[in-house]
């Protein structure tokens, strides 16, 4: 054995199991590090820890509550709406107030360059005075002029004139109304675009002071002058700029304040609308739970006549009329059950009268003539099936009605297989074949119902001899973790696709023109598959057609375990699929025809090696498309004609089991 399988839960649809997806299987990075940590070293897993701890409660809130996110995208997209908004309705605010300012300077700036101008205009200058004195007269009259322009601002503007010659400009007649620092305030690239033009000029710059004071934006506009001597110099006027700052600290302040009260308001808003629609939601949603946890008067409240309450009454009628059908089955279910019951149990009395007479007849069949001797055998073997067809509805109606009782206690399958095997025997010898026992060295223990556990493997084995075409029958022990299973495996006609699970049904049958030789009632199967359910484990079937069939009873070790996997895998290692794909210079031992008549010893396939008990997980085990037999409904239309168990009686040499297939 050198794989294994992993199985469904019990009661689950009998699916293919595959392996799940890797870490680089869908989904993102960030998404696998929400789930279970990328793979890396111990520092990456420590800081993947850190950040999946405080986003996996927001990520689980996100996916599970709609309210949530209905909101949060209403509040993103509203912000959005508002940050874009008050993006343009700042944008044309400050447009519009530097536009304003900016015509208001210039308006201001054109007059007083005119007024210097026509100053300079009706000045005499001093005749005959030496450099010195027209540098001292140039200075004096900038100072007045500076004055005297400045005069009209108040504290609107400052004035600034400033010599053209390079150099100290502080020593060459540099004047400035307002403590305005001229040296610093003045931008060098203005002062050169006013020095090489006659046109106006402006720029925005800094504002700094001489008194300490702090500086401010503002707008400069110069240009080039002449004063009374017909010496030229630059005029400034600078513009401080701080009241259109304020109001625009306003403006966006009080859209700030707007903007955040209206995505509050917004998300307000959602929130109670979102809930209108999904407080009914969530209220169907507890119901259907409710429902479907079997109770069936639970109700929606409808108030209203809008959608929702059309929903709830919808809802209403369709829960009433679920629960008038599941009543009925019901009902109708637990007619047939006590019917099936009644009339077992009626049916011993005659049944008991006519076995008395029938063993009579039966013993004294030597004094009759041959035809009514082959009656009275005839008679016996019938009475025979009919009351294993009674024990069998009995034992069905008992699975059905909920009264079927586990008697675990520790077990050794080997010992319970030695008996089964002991029993088969003789229509093994009947049919040509040999049942060898693979696995049966180390002890295989299990809690479970011993007459139940026995019960399950003879109606397997002798199925397996039944349609196993004279082949050898091979039935494989394993225990690992903590689960137990035993497999048979046959070379007969096999299984067609599909009819893996419903071999299980009751009265089935693959071929019905097939004869039952071993006179099966058609449950045994079906029993079968009940005894695993009632100890918590799994019955599932395998097969392929013209390669025979393997049966898989899996137990938990420990009573009220649950099963996570199988030791043994469902499809064997011999399988047309498995050669296939078996490596190079791996060669099973295949199970030759045998001619008719003549039944040699045939060699099975090799035992796989062997698995210390305790240290192979199921989990563990790579899948081998197991199957789980969902539960056939009570008291459903079968397809009659199905083999079954074959009977636990001193004859069972001469009758053996018929498969349910």
């Amino acid at each position: 054995m050198s794989a294994g399988s992993t199985a469904p839960k019990p009661g689950d649809p009998g699916v293919r199991t595959g392996r799940a997806a890797g870490p680089g299987r869908g989904g993102s990075r960030f998404g696998r590090l929400l789930q279970d940590g990328a793979s890396g070293g111990p520092a990456f897993r420590l800081v993947a820890r850190w950040v999946r701890r405080p986003l996996l409660p927001a990520v689980r809130l996100w996916r599970r509550n709609l309210q949530v996110r209905v909101v949060a995208g209403t509040l993103l997209m509203s912000l959005g709406v508002v940050l874009l908004l008050g993006l343009v309705v700042i944008g044309q605010v400050r447009n519009g107030l530097l536009d304003a300012k900016e015509r208001a300077a210039q308006s201001q700036a054109a007059g007083g360059f005119s007024a210097a101008q026509d100053k300079a205009a009706t000045t005499p200058s001093a005749p005959g005075a030496q450099d010195g004195g027209r540098t001292g007269a140039s200075v004096n009259w900038r100072s007045t002029l500076v004055e005297q322009l400045a005069s009209g601002g108040q504290s609107a503007f400052n004035v600034v004139a400033l010599s053209l010659e390079t150099g100290n400009t502080a020593s060459r007649g540099a004047r400035a109304s307002g403590e305005v620092d001229p040296t610093t305030s003045i931008p060098a690239e203005l002062r050169h675009n006013v020095a090489q033009g006659t046109s106006t000029f402006q720029q925005p710059a800094r504002i700094h002071y001489t008194s300490g004071k702090e500086s401010e934006p503002g707008l400069v506009i110069g240009k080039r002058l002449n004063d009374a001597d017909g010496t030229p110099y630059e005029l400034y006027y600078l513009f401080p700029l701080t009241q259109e700052e304020d109001s625009l600290s306003l403006v966006k302040t009080t859209l700030a304040t707007a903007g955040l009260f209206v995505v509050v308001l917004l998300g307000a808003i959602a929130w109670l609308v979102v809930r209108q629609v999904v407080t009914p939601v969530r209220m169907a949603a507890a119901v259907a739970e409710r429902l479907s946890a079997s109770g069936l008067q639970e109700r929606m409240k409808v108030t209203g006549e809008d959608d929702i309450a059309r929903l709830g009454e919808a809802f209403n009628k369709m829960a009433q009329t679920l629960q008038l059908k599941i009543q009925q089955m019901e009902d109708l279910s637990r007619m047939q059950r006590r019917f099936v019951s009644d009339v077992s149990h009626e049916l011993r009395t005659p049944l008991t009268t006519v076995r008395m007479a029938a063993d009579v007849i039966h013993e004294a069949r030597v004094d009759f003539d041959p035809i009514t001797a082959r009656s009275a055998e005839l008679l016996g073997d019938q009475l025979d099936r009919f009351e294993s067809l009674l024990s069998d509805l009995l034992e069905i109606s008992r699975f059905d009605a909920g009264a079927a009782a586990l008697e675990a206690e520790p077990i050794d399958l080997r010992q319970v297989v030695r008996r089964v095997i002991g029993g088969a025997e003789p229509l093994a010898e009947r049919k040509g074949s040999r049942i060898v026992v693979i696995g049966d060295e180390q002890p295989v223990v299990a809690e479970a119902d011993a007459r139940r556990v026995e019960r399950v493997l003879r109606n397997l084995v002798v199925n397996a001899v039944e349609h196993g075409e004279g082949r050898d029958v091979t039935v494989r022990l394993a225990a690992a973790g903590g689960a137990v299973a035993v497999a048979v495996r046959d070379y007969g006609i096999g299984l067609k696709p599909g009819e893996a699970t419903r071999v299980f049904s009751r009265f089935w049958r693959a071929d019905p023109s097939r004869a039952r030789t071993t006179g099966g009632t058609g449950l045994g199967l079906s029993i079968a598959v009940e005894d695993a359910r009632l100890h918590g484990g799994w019955l599932q079937a395998w097969g392929e057609p013209g390669g025979g069939s393997q049966f898989r009873l899996t137990l938990p070790r420990t009573a009220d375990e649950p099963l996570r996997g199988s030791p043994i895998p469902l499809e064997p290692e011999d399988s047309r699929r498995n050669r296939e794909q078996a490596a190079a210079g791996a060669r099973l031992t295949a199970v030759p025809a045998q001619p008719a008549g003549e039944h040699p010893a045939l060699s099975v396939p090799p035992r796989g090696p062997a698995v210390p008990r305790g240290t192979v997980d199921p989990t563990a085990l790579p899948g081998s498309g197991a199957r789980v037999v969902p539960r056939p409904a009570a008291g459903g239309d079968e397809e009659a004609g199905a083999g079954g168990e074959p009977m636990a009686s001193s004859r069972a040499e001469q009758e053996g089991g018929t498969r349910g297939r």
